[in-house]
């Protein structure tokens, strides 16, 4: 507890989660071995694929970050990142990925533009939005997957290698440098941490207020929307409810690595590692054959579990 106590504030959850993740490691490590006499979490080309599947989960955490970092959350995650992957399979060739992107953009415009100017609350207005999105598509589907496949380059995204390395850990290595370079060398970055710490003090700054909501919801969905192009060259098309399962970790990967819920403080460092643990943790619950019922109840209760922790603080950037 002292050695812990000695710890920096801002640093004190990237710590916890990195002990988290030692645990897990240990704890799946060791159920493994006492199973199969094997210990496939250590093996390094089985690691090398968790982290090919996290990449998506990790993108999609990497936009959500920009929105909880100003005090909102974006509910629209899942059926922006199916809309994307639709829209990407259904155009196909060189105008796939960049129409993918454009269906972000317009869903974070949308989402930005009813949160800042309406006024409604971002956990309606993008659930709202969600709704509208899963009724567009099902509409365009007729309810069936559609039968359009992913382009040469989504495949290669997503699946091929360089050097043993996947691509698609390249492309969230990049969104990650960027988001990282956005919050600690630009203008903007600076404004989301004073929007989210209090909004009327930015706003007497000189701080435009509803362009930062904005741009915090275009980069969440662009973001949704590029994990949705990997997701469907992972699995070669696009297909209804492919982004129902990373709302949850999403979320619970960036209040796990310390970013205050109530927004105004937050590291990016402690996003990667919240998804690190959060694909590990997968991991593990998979080896142990554990029911989907029982994953999302477990995410559940870890970001309920955080909000208690990290809600009852003052929201002060770190």
């Amino acid at each position: 507890m002292s050695a812990l106590a000695s710890i920096r504030p801002e640093n004190k959850p990237l710590v916890i989660a990195a002990g988290f993740i030692l645990l897990i490691l240990l704890v799946g490590t060791a159920y493994t071995l006492a199973t199969t006499g094997t210990a496939p979490l250590l093996q390094p080309a089985y690691l090398m694929q968790q982290l090919q599947i996290g990449a998506f989960l990790g993108i999609c955490a990497a936009g959500m970050m920009l929105v909880i970092l100003i005090g909102h959350i974006d509910l629209s995650i899942p059926w922006t990142l199916t809309a994307a992957a639709m829209v990407a399979t259904a155009v196909g060739g060189g105008w796939a990925i960049p129409a993918a992107i454009a269906v972000g953009v317009a869903v974070g415009l949308v989402n930005g533009c009813g949160v800042a100017w309406l006024r409604i609350p971002s956990m309606i207005f993008t659930l709202g939005v969600d709704t509208v999105l899963r009724g567009l598509m099902v509409a365009q589907t007729g309810g069936f997957a559609p039968p359009d496949t992913a382009t040469p380059l989504m495949l290669a995204l997503a699946k091929d290698r360089v050097a043993g390395i996947p691509l698609a850990l390249f492309v969230w290595v990049l969104v990650s440098l960027a988001v990282v370079l956005l919050l600690t060398r630009t203008t903007f970055g600076k404004a989301l941490y004073a929007v989210g710490t209090r909004e009327r003090a930015a706003y007497l700054s000189g701080i435009r207020n509803r362009a930062v909501v904005v741009g915090a919801f275009v980069g969440s969905a662009v973001c949704a929307a590029l994990a949705g192009v990997l997701l469907a060259g992972y699995s070669a098309k696009a297909y209804q409810g492919m982004g129902n399962s990373y709302l949850l970790p999403a979320i619970a990967a960036v209040v796990l690595g310390g970013t205050h819920i109530l927004g105004g403080r937050g590291r990016y460092a402690g996003t990667l590692l919240g998804v690190i643990l959060i694909v590990l943790l997968n991991s593990v619950l998979s080896i142990m054959q554990m029911p989907e019922a029982f994953r999302q109840i477990i995410y559940g209760t870890v970001i309920v579990g955080m909000l208690l922790v990290y809600g009852r603080g003052n929201r002060v950037t770190a």
